[in-house]
C-alpha cells in the first residue's frame, strides 16, 4: 500500500468514526484525488450512490451514477474495483490515480451515511454480481 492510499484511508477511518466532514479532511482528500473528489461530491450531494445489500449475508456493492449526460451506473468496490473505463485507464494501467470518482464517491457515501440503501436477496445480489 502506498503513502498515499495510507493517508487516504487514514482519513475516511476519521470521517467513518464521526459521520462528518472537516475542511482539513476535504483538503487532504482534495489533494490525494484532485478532479476525482471534486466530481464526486456532486454524486454524493445528487444522491448517486446506492449500496446494494444482499440478505442475510449482508454483504454489499454500490452502485455509482455517472456524470455524463446518459446517467451511466457502475457498480464498485470502493477499495478494489469499479466497472468504469477511468478505473481501468488511469487507475490500473497508467496508475495516475488512486481511485477514480464512483469509487470516491461510494466511499464518500457510506463513511458520511448518505447512501441510499437497497436490500435484496443474496440470489439477486450474486446476478447482479455475475454481471460485473
Amino acid at each position: 500500500m502506498t503513502a498515499s492510499s495510507l493517508v487516504a484511508e487514514t482519513v475516511w477511518k476519521d470521517i467513518e468514526s464521526t459521520r462528518s466532514v472537516t475542511e482539513d479532511h476535504l483538503s487532504i482528500l482534495h489533494f490525494l484525488f484532485g478532479k476525482n473528489f471534486e466530481r464526486a461530491t456532486r454524486i454524493v450531494d445528487q444522491r448517486g450512490v446506492k449500496r446494494i445489500s444482499g440478505e442475510p449475508s449482508g454483504r454489499s456493492i454500490f452502485q455509482v451514477m455517472g456524470e455524463s449526460r446518459r446517467k451511466e451506473e457502475y457498480f464498485c468496490f470502493p477499495e478494489h474495483y469499479c466497472a468504469c473505463y477511468s478505473f481501468f485507464f488511469d487507475t490500473v494501467n497508467r496508475g495516475e490515480q488512486l481511485s477514480c470518482k464512483h469509487q470516491v464517491a461510494a466511499r464518500l457515501a457510506s463513511s458520511i451515511g448518505s447512501c441510499i440503501e437497497v436490500t435484496v436477496s443474496d440470489e439477486q445480489l450474486a446476478l447482479l454480481l455475475t454481471k460485473l
